[in-house]
């Protein structure tokens, strides 16, 4: 999970290992808070940001939903540039990856706080 503003995110794809995480949570901005997936690509060694909506967002231009990707990195990108998409995680999906990892940490702290008990012999 990749955190930027009050969202978090996943990594669909990285071409030529485009994604560093540091450059997008720095250029990140609030505009793409409404945009369920969001597009990285790199041009002249600067990252630019565009949003995109699922495809059943009918309210969406057509040129702005996640189908439309492929055109819009063919049509506006360098040819061959490095590129990453991110899909925006819903309140329920952070909230059940953060319980789980949380149930791991949990059960990792149970095996080191178990005390073995010395046999007597005599």
């Amino acid at each position: 999970m990749i955190k930027a503003g009050n969202h978090y995110f996943e990594l669909i794809e990285s071409y030529r290992d485009a994604f560093n995480e540091e450059d997008f949570v720095s250029r990140y901005s609030e505009i793409l808070d409404k945009y369920d997936f969001v597009v990285g690509d790199y041009g002249y060694d600067q990252l630019r940001l565009k949003g995109f909506y699922r495809d059943t967002y009918k309210k969406a231009d057509f040129n702005k939903r996640f189908s439309t990707i492929q055109d819009y990195l063919l049509e506006y990108c360098n040819f061959g540039c490095a590129y990453f998409v991110l899909r925006r995680l819903s309140k329920q999906e952070v909230d059940q990856q953060l319980l789980s990892e949380d149930v791991e940490i949990d059960e990792e702290d149970k095996l080191k706080n178990v005390k073995i008990q010395p046999t007597i012999q005599s």
